[in-house]
């Protein structure tokens, strides 16, 4: 450190009181502040301090509100001895500046606590601070005191070499910043009607009051969902509904369509409401969050039970049982439908109704059903699907049913049975065939064609026709044969039967064809053994032994 005479130190001493002087007392010239200049040399002092000052630029709220405010900072820094620039920089930073706003003597909440700026050169700067008005403040105009702390250097003596000597200093300033409370609008939660059922959407509406002394211009009011499991229209999270312009002490319901998921738990889900409204000064204000609740209720169910199926291959048929309504609610145009395509197995009908189910009462249905000559025999798995309107008159689905209907194998539509199985060689003659309808529906407009081939031949009656058989019924049916004489006595010739018939829902079939054995004789007055056909199949007793014949394909 450069060594100094006393004359110099004297001096230099003298100076700084003066200097001192002029920032304690504010001395003047002419009212202008005194500024001890130095020319610029190889040594010398650098004198000045910084200049903090807050202010706000938009400072005005609504009681009920929460918001930022803005704080201007501003560095007025003055300089007392003038020197090298980057002295004079030194001089007028405020350093390591922290200010603190103190709300214990307004009836306003400061949440923003300390605020950290740092090193402030000469300028200005902004800085966000969090402020909450409570509903009861009065409208008016406040002042927030703000107590400011920072270091600073004071004097830098210097010389060609750099720093000589520095003097630093603490400073502690307060100031205040201005926040004005107007008249406004303010709400409050009057009435709710907010339930909703797990897994289905419901509407709900809230009732709020403005009970602020002005009017809210075109005000609109948002739900805000806590909870994943409650969304509104499109999955989102928040929905708005539009009010209008909302007079003091006017009621006005906000109403939602809400969706409450299907692994939601029976509990309240909160809704947070905000106002977002137009001022009497034409700014827009929103209100504090109010709080409402969606209380759950349980989901809707239904119950299947006590299934049987009429299912066989290549036939209509039918699913039956019993559906319960084992939700909280009465349903209505309640209906029972297939949910899955299977390849083998195809509705009937889309789905049956059922009509309205109070809770706990059941009913029964009957699906038809058809299962096609590709299918398979034995358990099937077949989803259901119970659509129904809840009380709002929304349709809705239950899809959480799965029910096993079991498959029958295939079987002929039809049993033949005749008495008489011979026919004499060169001879004619009528066949009576009693013919049982085998499936368990009626059917209708059958036609019976006999066919038969050399030996044999058909006579004119070749075919026969029913109206109608229900399940179970027979007829008999007549049919002219003739076996000509290239006919061998002894030997065994086939002939054949088809059906083409109508079921109940107006399908045309054709059936499987029907082989049935002749037996020729000599003479037409010998008799043969008696001939039954059992389901397609003719067996003929001949000299104590069995032969059967057999239907193809």
């Amino acid at each position: 450190m450069t060594q100094k005479t006393p004359e110099h130190t004297h001096n230099s001493k003298v100076l700084h009181l003066l200097i001192l002087s002029v920032l304690i007392t504010g001395s003047v010239v002419g009212g202008v502040a005194v500024t001890a200049t130095a020319q610029a040399g190889s040594s010398g002092q650098v004198i000045g301090a910084p200049d903090i000052s807050f202010a706000t630029g938009s400072g005005t709220f609504s009681a009920g509100t929460t918001g930022e405010l803005t704080v201007s900072i501003v560095n007025r820094g003055q300089i007392l001895r003038a020197g090298p620039s980057q002295y004079e920089d030194r001089v007028t930073t405020a350093e390591a500046l922290t200010f603190e706003p103190q709300d214990d003597d307004v009836p306003i909440k400061i949440q923003t606590e300390r605020v950290t700026v740092g090193n402030f050169p000469v300028g200005g700067a902004e800085q966000p601070i969090s402020v909450t008005v409570p509903d009861d403040t009065e409208p008016g105009t406040y002042d927030i005191p703000i107590t400011a702390e920072y270091t600073y250097t004071r004097f830098i003596d210097y010389t060609a070499n750099g720093v000589d000597e520095i003097t630093e200093s603490t400073k502690e300033k307060t100031d205040s910043i201005t926040i004005h409370v107007n008249e406004n609008a303010q709400f409050e939660i009057v009435d709710s009607n907010a339930s909703a059922q797990i897994g289905d959407e419901n509407d709900i509406s809230v009732a709020l009051r403005n009970t602020g002394s002005e009017i809210a211009s075109g005000a609109s009011v948002t739900a805000e969902s806590r909870s994943s499991s409650v969304t509104f229209e499109s999955a989102d999270t928040s929905s708005s509904t539009f009010v209008g312009d909302w007079e003091p002490g006017e009621v006005r319901t906000a109403t939602y369509n809400v969706r409450l998921e299907s692994d939601a738990v029976l509990r309240g889900y909160p809704l947070d409401l905000t106002v977002n409204y137009e001022d009497s000064d034409g700014f827009d204000q929103t209100s504090n969050p109010l709080t409402s609740v969606v209380q759950s209720t349980p989901e809707q169910s239904f119950a299947v039970t006590d299934v049987s199926s009429s299912l066989r291959v290549g036939e209509s048929g039918a699913i039956t049982g019993t559906i319960e309504n084992t939700g909280p609610t009465p349903v209505e145009s309640v209906a029972v439908r297939p949910n899955e395509n299977l390849s083998s197995v195809v509705p009937g009908e889309k789905s049956v109704v059922v009509g309205s189910l109070a809770p706990s009462e059941s009913t029964s249905f009957r699906l038809p059903m058809e299962v096609t000559s590709e299918g398979e025999p034995g358990e099937k798995l077949i989803g259901l699907d119970v659509q129904y309107r809840d009380s709002d008159g929304d349709q809705r689905t239950y899809s959480k049913h799965d029910i096993s209907a079991s498959v029958g194998p295939e079987r002929d539509a039809f049993k033949l049975a005749a008495t008489d199985q011979t026919i004499s060689v060169g001879s004619s003659r009528t066949l009576a065939v009693e013919v049982t309808n085998n499936l368990d529906e009626t059917v209708t407009d059958v036609d019976a064609r006999l066919f038969a081939d050399d030996p044999l031949a058909t006579g004119d009656t070749d075919t026969s026709y029913i109206e109608s058989l229900e399940p179970g019924e027979s007829t008999t049916l007549d049919f002219d044969v003739s076996a000509t004489a290239a006919a061998t006595a002894g030997n065994t010739y086939p002939i054949s039967f088809d059906f083409r018939y109508t079921d109940r829902r107006g399908d045309t079939h054709l059936s499987d064809t029907f082989r049935y054995p002749l037996n020729a004789a000599q003479s037409t007055n010998g008799g043969g053994p008696p001939l039954v056909l059992i389901g397609g199949a003719a067996v003929i007793v001949l000299g104590g032994a069995a032969v059967v014949y057999r239907r193809y394909n």
